[in-house]
């Protein structure tokens, strides 16, 4: 069952702060080179954990999360990839089956005078954001998980990690 404000079923009231980092990678914009680099953080042990990658002009450019981002960043630089960010992210649930809820959290974020730089999701359905302030990134989004938590307190619900929009 859901609510506005996202999915009644789960049990954890707050996610875990994310350990996890964006790295954006600018490869040629030509046939293997995303797959010389899934191929060289694989070679390294390192597992991409989400991402996205698109091309801007003539350079491919990748955001991959990634847990371990010096063994990353090494790997690729000696694979001579370029590297050119390491960012904090804040990892988000949203409830997908409620339409609206990327518009909510995004205004949330905006609304704390935060631009959000980079957006994705993760291989666990979770929104990912790097944004130009990494704390009030964070602070928006505890807010956005306690109110939905509150939410569901009210409603005698028990509810999952981070459906719902910030308290005022």
């Amino acid at each position: 069952m859901s609510s506005a404000y996202g999915p009644t079923d789960h049990t954890n009231a707050l996610l875990e702060e994310s350990t996890m980092v964006d790295l954006e990678i600018h490869l040629g914009d030509e046939p293997g080179r995303l797959a010389t680099m899934g191929e060289t953080l694989g070679a390294a042990g390192v597992s991409v954990e989400g991402g996205g990658m698109w091309v801007v002009g003539d350079v491919g450019v990748a955001h991959v999360l990634v847990v371990d981002s010096e063994q990353a960043s090494a790997a690729l630089a000696a694979a001579g990839i370029d590297v050119v960010a390491t960012r904090e992210v804040v990892v988000q649930r949203l409830d997908q089956d409620v339409p609206g809820q990327l518009g909510m959290f995004c205004r949330a974020v905006a609304d704390a005078g935060v631009n959000i730089e980079v957006l994705y999701s993760d291989h666990d359905h979770r929104l990912v954001v790097a944004a130009d302030d990494h704390g009030a990134a964070t602070a928006v989004s505890r807010r956005w998980e306690t109110a939905r938590a509150e939410e569901a307190d009210r409603d005698g619900r028990r509810t999952g990690a981070g459906e719902g929009p910030p308290a005022a």
